[in-house]
């Protein structure tokens, strides 16, 4: 009679922020975790239960969340089965500044096309992806639309399929097969970096076509915080005159008539989003052309 494998449930929170123009994840253990814990047979729903290992690890109350992903993975050295249910949460920027947060572009450098290291980076990982691709057709196909290669396109939401493949390569420190001394990116414990990949590639997802930018804001913001806030989680620049645009057009924000007065330059208007707007919702069409990598 084959013997049933012990089973483990755990609960991940992905809280994400932005600071200035950085999107940030709130962390535990010096940046190596996520806020976790078992889910017990007395919990009255999941969310409940995971607001309150978070609240308990971190001081920090949620609102909504939503769930991501569940992965499953079998732990050697018990031969038990361990089974993550994560979750997303957005956090506003007037959050506690002292609770623990890490860029998420310390996990995923690459993700970042906003600045010229970003650029180069991505130049070695392709020729790392290459030899280890080989004649493979297949390998070599994936990697030309996952990393925007001829005839393909960059595309942010792909975080996740990213992180995956550079597991697959042995290019990432979570890999067992890792080769050598190669590590790319800030390493975490256990696949809590892929359950942040899945949370990076979800949230850039949505803020396409949703108002979920919003959540990340204070209740009033400047024109310009809104563009950053969605450069910094698309991870390339905008054209400033078009987003402006389609954000007026679509009256997604209304005036408050106060000011927000900089220490330099111009005092700049001062908005506030408007929810009855937010059903219809598309802030994409404004990204700028990004920078071939080969």
């Amino acid at each position: 009679m084959k013997q049933t494998a012990f089973c483990r449930t755990e609960l991940v929170a992905v809280l994400l922020n932005i600071r200035k123009d950085t999107p940030c994840v709130l962390t535990l253990e010096n940046g190596q975790a996520l806020p976790s814990g078992p889910l017990t047979m007395g919990g009255r729903s999941l969310q409940k239960e995971l607001c309150g290992w978070v609240e308990q690890q971190t001081g920090v109350v949620l609102g909504h969340t939503e769930q991501l992903y569940t992965f499953a993975d079998t732990q050697v050295a018990d031969k038990s089965r361990l089974v993550r249910i994560s979750y997303m949460a957005l956090i506003s920027s007037n959050a506690d500044q002292t609770i623990a947060e890490r860029p998420i572009y310390d996990y995923f450098p690459w993700e970042d096309r906003r600045y010229p290291e970003a650029h180069a980076l991505l130049q070695h990982i392709v020729v790392l992806l290459k030899n280890w691709a080989g004649k493979s057709a297949a390998k070599q196909q994936r990697c030309a639309r996952l990393f925007g290669l001829p005839p393909h396109s960059w595309n942010d939401e792909l975080a996740l399929d990213r992180y995956e493949i550079l597991w697959e390569a042995g290019l990432v420190h979570e890999a067992k097969h890792c080769e050598g001394q190669i590590q790319l990116g800030l390493p975490m414990q256990a696949d809590y970096r892929r359950v942040l990949a899945t949370a990076l590639s979800r949230v850039r997802a949505k803020i396409r076509y949703t108002s979920v930018v919003f959540d990340l804001l204070p209740e009033t913001f400047t024109l310009l915080q809104l563009q950053q806030a969605m450069e910094a989680l698309a991870g390339c620049w905008m054209h400033k005159q078009n987003f402006r645009r389609l954000v007026l057009q679509q009256k997604l924000v209304e005036e408050t008539g106060a000011f927000d007065v900089p220490q330099q330059g111009r005092p700049a208007k001062l908005y506030r989003f408007r929810p009855e707007a937010g059903q219809h919702c598309y802030l994409a069409g404004a990204k700028l052309p990004l920078t071939p990598l080969l």
